[in-house]
């Protein structure tokens, strides 16, 4: 499946979470959704993304927290997995599984082809663990992965593109922080 077939997937199925996107994914995303509940992080470190989702994931108990990551992201911060197991949240992580590194060049990440993002899940205690290869499977079972306790893991593979730039968040990263601080504590006085 392409990026943005997968990313459509997740736009008609994310219901009220937020969504935190990374690297390649934030290009993409903001064509299909640009609501206060969207957040493009765009660090100077990869893999912190399932940090952030956590954090806000626990500070609050209204919206769930999706977060967008690539692989190579994910190879970053494999620890990130052991701390979404160790605090239940309402959080699903999306792996984007392109086997490189798409916006830096194209480079094949390290074991392209042979990292099994699930087993990794398992291993470091996560109980809800979604593979999907194709598009029509994760057309047929988002709304379930999405859905229910977390933390949940979803490893799609997807199609790698050469010659990507670097993305450009929405609007700055302030803005951005005011706009969910904004939707977020709105939420929680609702509570």
């Amino acid at each position: 499946m392409e990026l943005q077939q997968a990313l459509k997937v997740l736009a008609a199925n994310r219901g009220d979470n937020v969504v935190v996107t990374t690297m390649a994914a934030i290009g993409e995303w903001f064509q299909l959704s640009n609501t206060p509940l969207d957040f493009a992080y765009m660090p100077s470190s990869m893999g912190q993304g399932p940090g952030l989702g956590l954090g806000i994931a626990l500070a609050q108990n209204r919206h769930g927290v999706v977060v967008v990551n690539g692989d190579g992201s994910m190879l970053m911060n494999l620890g990130s997995l052991v701390t979404l197991a160790s605090h239940p949240a309402s959080l699903y992580l999306v792996i984007m599984d392109n086997q490189m590194y798409e916006i830096t060049g194209g480079q094949p990440t390290v074991g392209a082809g042979k990292v099994d993002f699930a087993e990794l899940a398992r291993g470091a205690g996560i109980k809800r663990v979604y593979h999907f290869e194709t598009l029509d499977d994760w057309r047929q079972h988002a709304g379930e992965a999405l859905s229910g306790p977390g933390p949940v893991v979803i490893w799609l593979r997807i199609a790698g593109r050469l010659g990507q730039q670097t993305p450009k968040p929405p609007r700055p990263m302030a803005e951005q922080l005011e706009r969910l601080k904004g939707v977020l504590s709105t939420s929680n006085a609702s509570q």
